[in-house]
């Protein structure tokens, strides 16, 4: 089954990250939270976090999560997992440009939840700081043009990720026009990952956001 949003996130009671995250942390009956981490740790309208745990991760930024949950992946999670492994990485760490759980990014909210959003890049900077060499695999596609808003979290997560020394990537072939990063579902299970110039990308995808 597919997963169509309720509603707009605005009208959800979203605790803060912190808040997701302790809870995430105490032992379940569901699944092991030795082996996984997942955030929030139940199957809520949003995902910040869906990771396997080990000490070698590669971290895959999508569009939006969908169904995948620990021990239930769905397709493009299971080939994100082989294309990590393949890598030589011992595990994955699943973000998201916009947390909003939809398997057609067409039900996406139209316009972004700036507090859901907010408390995304807290997320996503709590992994970076407990990432000793944090490789990111940019893996959105040319989906990110479904909504305007998508471009903005793409960018604010690039420099985010140039804060913390991030090394970025893609894999597969980009798009011809602007290059955009290829989404995992169709990639082969050998794929490699090639360097990803994130400034000139979003040079051309947003105009006007050159650094001085």
């Amino acid at each position: 089954m597919g997963h169509i949003p309720k509603g707009n996130t605005a009208a959800l009671a979203i605790p803060s990250f912190e808040e997701a995250l302790k809870e995430s942390l105490v032992e379940r009956e569901d699944y092991d939270v030795g082996k996984w981490l997942y955030v929030p740790c139940q199957y809520e309208e949003y995902r910040y976090i869906l990771a396997t745990r080990g000490q070698n991760p590669l971290i895959c930024v999508g569009i939006n999560p969908s169904t995948a949950r620990p021990g239930a992946l769905d397709n493009t999670l299971k080939s994100v997992e082989r294309i990590s492994l393949h890598n030589s990485y011992d595990s994955f760490i699943m973000f998201n440009l916009y947390a909003q759980r939809a398997t057609d990014p067409d039900s996406m909210e139209k316009s972004a939840n700036s507090y859901l959003h907010e408390q995304n890049m807290a997320a996503f900077r709590y992994i970076l700081e407990h990432t000793k060499q944090a490789h990111i695999w940019a893996a959105w596609g040319a989906i990110i043009e479904k909504r305007d808003y998508l471009a903005l979290c793409a960018r604010q997560m690039y420099e985010i990720g140039e804060e913390y020394g991030a090394k970025w990537f893609t894999s597969g072939k980009r798009s011809v026009k602007k290059g955009h990063p290829h989404h995992p579902l169709y990639l082969k299970k050998d794929s490699t990952l090639d360097p990803f110039d994130g400034q000139a990308y979003f040079d051309l995808l947003i105009p006007g956001s050159a650094k001085n």
